[in-house]
């Protein structure tokens, strides 16, 4: 009799374990189109206020290294596919809204879970079909046939159900027609890694600037994540799961009128973050973070662990645990390479890789030297290089918890 409740109690403790382990964390990540940090502050918006009671509330950036090599433009594709694939326009190579010749070799976020854990279930809920079909690029050779589990987008061309008018409206009726089925789909069925995107505050920013119509679509957008929230909650109440939800903007407005965008003032590149996560670090809280930084904060929450080489070439950091260095930049001055950084932490030892070619970007594989190992704490070094003259290295800082890359290129 004991061996058999001593076998039953092993068994429901496996059972248990078994249960824990497969209760992972569950993203959605939104983009709500073209709303500057400054915008969104002055607005009523109390579900968005609620998330970032339970998380964080940060402003952050868009546009790359303002004036150097990664310098990305202020428009909305490109920075659909910064936060897709957490690098600038300089490696995904989508410049402008036409998404003419994407660079695949630097994954999206939904090809790094279901090729590390192809188990998750990912769906995309979208105004814009181009951003499953040119951005993700489902069903593409060039991203290894990549199969989404759910998508429920490209309205925009259904002009019989959404007619199209000037004053833009069919797009708010679109809007509203994704995010109800986006609720009802993540209550249903909880998805591990869900993109939903709302254009209508853009489009309202473009007709009439820094306005009241811009501003009551702002109003729109945050009932819309309100809903949105709610199905997180449905979940986490009936189902006992952990979700995240990361919500951002693709790029601000331009300063004279907050009807365009593109360019690269403080206000066309100023952007925001609001999160329920709870483990945010101090980068999120104080660093001015970018749109590049979500997709290696979800890797983290999703588990899901690129190879080195891929990690190597994420432009961003978590914004959750520990990290150890970030903002890494560097100067090349005839034969010295200067590197700056910030210590995310203690001072540990830092090890700094570098190579001389790019042969990533094309699918091939770059081999490094590790140049130098430095204390995280100094935040700078000069390093003499003449011993492997180039006109163009990157460089990688490897410190106990997290990479990040720079390049240097002589001017």
């Amino acid at each position: 009799m004991k061996n058999t409740i001593k076998y039953l109690i092993i068994c429901l403790l496996a059972f248990n374990l078994t249960s824990a382990q497969k209760k992972g964390t569950k993203v959605l990540f939104a983009i709500v189109d073209g709303i500057s940090a400054d915008v969104l502050e002055k607005i009523h918006t109390p579900n968005l206020d609620a998330i970032a009671h339970k998380g964080g509330y940060t402003r952050s950036y868009m546009g790359g290294e303002k004036d150097g090599y990664s310098e990305t433009p202020t428009i909305s594709a490109v920075g659909y596919n910064s936060l897709l694939t957490a690098t600038w326009a300089n490696k995904h190579n989508v410049w402008g809204n036409g998404i003419k010749n994407p660079n695949y070799n630097y994954w999206s976020i939904f090809r790094f879970a279901k090729e590390n854990r192809p188990e998750l279930k990912t769906a995309i809920f979208s105004t814009w079909l181009d951003n499953r079909t040119k951005l993700v690029g489902e069903e593409l050779p060039a991203t290894g046939n990549l199969k989404l589990d759910y998508h429920f987008d490209g309205f925009e061309l259904d002009t019989i159900a959404f007619p199209h008018g000037k004053d833009r409206q069919y797009i708010h009726k679109i809007d509203e027609h994704v995010t109800n089925e986006a609720a009802k789909y993540i209550q249903a069925e909880g998805p591990e890694l869900s993109w939903i995107y709302l254009q209508f505050t853009d489009d309202m920013g473009h007709m009439y600037g820094d306005s009241e119509q811009f501003y009551d679509a702002i109003k729109t957008m945050d009932d819309q994540i309100g809903r949105l929230w709610d199905a997180i909650e449905y979940r986490n109440k009936n189902y006992d799961e952990d979700w995240q939800l990361w919500i951002t903007t693709d790029h601000g407005r331009n300063v004279k009128d907050g009807k365009g965008h593109g360019g690269q003032s403080d206000r066309e590149r100023s952007t925001w973050i609001v999160t329920n996560a709870k483990d945010l670090n101090p980068y999120f809280k104080q660093d001015n973070p970018g749109i590049v930084d979500i997709v290696p904060t979800m890797l983290r929450a999703l588990d899901i662990q690129p190879k080195k080489e891929q990690l190597w070439e994420i432009d961003g950091v978590p914004l959750i645990g520990k990290i150890s260095v970030a903002h890494a930049k560097a100067t090349l001055r005839e034969n010295k390479l200067e590197l700056t950084w910030k210590a995310m932490g203690p001072s540990e030892n830092l090890e700094i890789w570098i190579t001389t070619t790019n042969n990533f970007g094309k699918g091939e594989v770059d081999s490094y030297d590790l140049l130098e190992k430095v204390k995280s704490g100094k935040e700078k070094i000069t390093i003499d290089v003449s011993k492997i003259p180039s006109d163009f290295y990157k460089i990688v800082l490897k410190g106990k918890h997290n990479a990040t890359n720079t390049w240097a290129i002589k001017k």
